[in-house]
């Protein structure tokens, strides 16, 4: 199964402090982008990658072979619009949306994103919640959730083009800002979200303590 992998890889990082967009930040000799990239670029199936961020910090911090061809689309000013931006350049039928800032994405788990794409157009990978997730309003616990049913999400988030394109668009119209693509498509697209198992180790750098 071909598909074209969006790489969101715009954001500021404000939150690690590093005064720069952290997908720069270098992991050894290689930056976080690049490890997050690798995946995509050897994986047969990935007929396109798109990366979305600054071309100029993209060319200054990234040195990839000349015969892997990438794609850069500039961000916009949220991710979800990040996300859109993306979204214009896929060639493919089907897409997988990966944070630029999650570079330990497994071969398994990829590859059970791609299997079941081949039931459902809207795929989204989670791990269950290890702790116990309250409700908290102006200090106060409101509710306390059933642990058992609790999912966080990661990606990739994996769709049919056209259909995760649909709901951007209807999210645009409406002002529905998501904090995820899965959530666009559970709004707008009626189908099924398949979640797949993903992992631990899956983690998004976020803060300086991800490092």
């Amino acid at each position: 199964m071909k598909y074209s992998a969006v790489i969101v890889a715009a954001g500021e990082g404000t939150r690690m402090g590093l005064g720069y967009n952290k997908v720069y930040y270098h992991l050894g000799e290689q930056t976080i982008l690049e490890k997050t990239m690798r995946i995509f670029l050897t994986d047969p199936e990935c007929a396109q990658i798109i990366v979305v961020t600054d071309p100029d910090l993209y060319y200054k911090n990234i040195n990839l072979s000349p015969d892997w061809q990438v794609t850069l689309v500039r961000g916009g000013s949220t991710r979800q619009e990040s996300v859109s931006n993306g979204l214009a350049a896929v060639t493919e039928e089907f897409v997988l949306i990966h944070d630029g800032a999650r570079p330990y994405l497994s071969r398994d788990v990829l590859a059970a994103v791609k299997t079941a794409l081949e039931t459902d157009d809207a795929v989204c990978v989670m791990v269950p919640c290890k702790d116990t997730i309250k409700r908290v309003v102006d200090g106060v616990i409101e509710e306390t959730f059933d642990r058992s049913t609790l999912m966080a999400a990661q990606t990739p988030q994996a769709f049919r083009t056209e259909l995760i394109i649909s709901c951007m668009n209807q999210a645009r119209q409406d002002g529905f800002a998501a904090t995820d693509d899965s959530a666009l498509a559970e709004r707008y697209g009626n189908v099924r979200v398949r979640a797949v198992m993903g992992s631990y180790e899956n983690i998004k750098i976020t803060t300086p303590e991800d490092l």
